[in-house]
């Protein structure tokens, strides 16, 4: 996430509440679980606004669930009950008596088809989308404005208010995500964000089991998610472990006094990664790094706690269960107990053995980037994340060699070599762009040839690609001085729109070719074993131009680079390792075959991908 959010200056001892009645249960968390779960002791916290509820007797009465224990949190109006599902409980209503109260809490039958039709994970074969729902496109008006949520914003003029976009919205454009060679979407939060502004992002989370009613609520995310999976797709959820909304019923209201990490005076995160590494840092700075609040808006949630560490991983759990999640990014993954996210990771693994996690890791540097994912780093400190979000070959590769062109290719091939401390470098998610970067096209001048070959890397380099919605139709956009700006309305994606990017009208010329352009190379990638499941081999940049090749037992690309502003000669002689043998080539993007494999032309500024023969 973005680190310079516009903030309201509010501190949580300052928060006032207004006296409500004395009144019954109002929130069981989870709501429901299944039979037949591997995780089959489940910590239920009940609250209710009786501020006596925990001197109730509490007893369960339903065959195979027993009540293990009683917990008794700081804060009177709660309850943590730890219930144990044996696996021969059949689904049902489970009965839970408090003194003269009684709920039921359901115990479902399990989704069929994990590791086949949802929990699937990722690969290399996959292409990633990424749209913020409130800005790609507007399916169901009705739910523009929702009665008693705190933001009612509602203005397409604004960058920081509410525009409308909705789950429907994707749901009517998913045939369009496959025309770009998608084969998974990621979006940002759509859990409930009832903040007082800049609810457009999702980031702050007031209610862990309710998915925004802006966005259409919880049915529309599961339609939205059985039509992906109807299609072949997959479903990615953005997780955030680190911190909540001020707003979040759990915190207006914490069950416990260590709920959240909180300090004498207001102490913000450093942002600092090396600190967590450092051999010789101190634990202060760790300390200020891992438990500072993200911003005055969004308190730090306390990972150590037990309660609130089982509170996070069943709430992951269920949202894969309930949801059909395939995958999950999880967002800024450094600031995280790393302990905790272990335990979370691992407890997703148990049971959906294929579900794949990458993390945002926005760090200064390869050695750090691997710190935090599956490594082969002689250290204590062992991540079991086997992804990331790659910002070393963004911010350290592709953009120094096509904007600022001071060393060439050779950051590039610098950054890649590097991959020998990750356990699984093909498991690196790449990218341009995304919500909180400067956009592509304007971190290169807004020079669209040199964008072409940037989405050309993207699309057959190592790992597994996200594409940030916008990308393929020339969107801009800086996030300096306001973020805003890079988080603007898709075309097409409401009515009065003039401009439609799903259709191409009023599209301008440049538009309509690279849109074509990523259409055509999306799906050529999606075909290419060489790309979705090969090796990588790169040759050291020279003159500019930079070389690497895609391969396995049948297929052999050669995809070249081009950075020189004129027409360049390419003596293929030193890398006949990989051509040797070949007689010709077919140019994948328009066709044309090349029969001279020893002396290849180069358009200036120019991507060409060569299929070899």
């Amino acid at each position: 996430m973005k680190k310079n959010i516009v903030i309201l200056f509010a501190l949580l001892p300052l928060l006032t509440f207004s006296q409500k009645p004395k009144q019954s249960i109002d929130r069981v968390e989870p709501p429901h679980w299944w039979a037949g779960m591997k995780w089959n002791t489940v910590q239920v916290l009940v609250h209710s606004n009786d501020p006596h509820f925990n001197e109730q007797s509490v007893s369960v009465n339903y065959p195979g669930v027993s009540l293990a224990k009683v917990n008794k949190l700081d804060n009177p109006k709660y309850l943590a009950l730890d219930l144990e599902i044996d696996p021969t409980a059949k689904p049902g209503n489970v009965t839970i008596n408090f003194g003269k109260n009684t709920i039921t809490w359901p115990l479902l039958k399990r989704r069929e088809g994990n590791g086949t039709t949802f929990a699937q994970g990722l690969s290399s074969a996959d292409l990633i989308y990424l749209l913020m729902p409130d800005r790609f496109s507007n399916g169901d008006p009705t739910n523009d404005r929702v009665a008693g949520m705190r933001d009612q914003s509602l203005n397409r003029d604004s960058i920081y208010y509410r525009h409308g976009g909705d789950l429907q919205g994707v749901i009517n454009h998913l045939d369009y995500l496959q025309s770009l060679g998608v084969t998974a979407l990621w979006m940002t939060p759509v859990i409930e964000n009832d903040m007082p502004d800049r609810t457009e992002h999702g980031y702050a989370m007031t209610s862990h089991y309710k998915i925004d009613p802006r966005f259409g609520g919880s049915e529309a995310y599961k339609k939205l998610s059985d039509e992906l999976h109807k299609r072949g797709m997959k479903l990615i959820q953005d997780a955030v472990y680190n911190h909540a909304g001020l707003y979040h019923v759990d915190i207006q209201d914490k069950p416990m006094k260590d709920w959240l990490h909180e300090w004498p005076t207001y102490t913000n995160t450093t942002y600092k990664d090396a600190a967590i590494m450092d051999p010789y840092g101190s634990k202060a700075d760790k300390k200020q790094m891992l438990d500072g609040w993200f911003t005055k808006m969004m308190p730090d949630l306390n990972q150590s706690n037990p309660v609130m560490a089982n509170y996070l991983i069943q709430h992951a759990l269920w949202s894969v269960e309930e949801f059909g999640v395939d995958a999950w990014r999880i967002d800024t993954y450094i600031y995280n107990d790393l302990d905790f996210m272990n335990r979370c990771n691992q407890a997703l693994f148990n049971e959906y053995p294929s579900m794949f996690m990458f993390g945002e890791t926005w760090v200064t540097g390869t050695a750090n980037q691997a710190f935090f994912m599956e490594n082969n780093l002689n250290i204590s400190q062992k991540s079991n994340l086997p992804g990331e979000t790659d910002f070393q070959t963004n911010y350290h590769g592709i953009f120094p060699a096509l904007d600022k062109n001071s060393d060439g290719f050779w950051n590039m091939y610098q950054t890649l070599s590097n991959d020998f401390l990750y356990k699984d470098p093909s498991k690196m998610v790449s990218f341009l762009n995304n919500h909180d970067t400067n956009r592509a096209l304007s971190q290169l001048g807004e020079d669209v040839n040199k964008y072409k070959m940037a989405v050309t890397w993207l699309l057959t380099t190592r790992g597994i690609p996200q594409l940030y919605y916008g990308e393929e139709i020339l969107m801009k956009g800086k996030t300096w001085p306001k973020d805003g700006w890079v988080r603007l309305d898709f075309a097409g994606g409401w009515p009065a729109d003039k401009k439609n990017a799903f259709t191409q009208a009023g599209l301008t010329t440049e538009e309509k070719e690279v849109q074509d352009y990523v259409k055509k190379l999306g799906n050529f990638r999606k075909k290419s074993s060489a790309i979705t499941s090969g090796k990588m081999i790169q040759f050291v940049p020279q003159n500019n131009v930079y070389v690497y090749f895609r391969y396995d037992s049948k297929q052999v690309l050669m995809i070249v680079l081009n950075t020189n502003t004129k027409e360049m000669k390419l003596d293929t002689q030193r890398f006949a390792e990989m051509m040797k043998g070949k007689a010709k080539a077919r140019n994948a993007m328009t066709g044309e075959s090349i029969e001279n494999l020893g002396e290849i032309k180069l358009q200036p500024l120019h991507a060409l991908i060569l299929e070899l023969e």
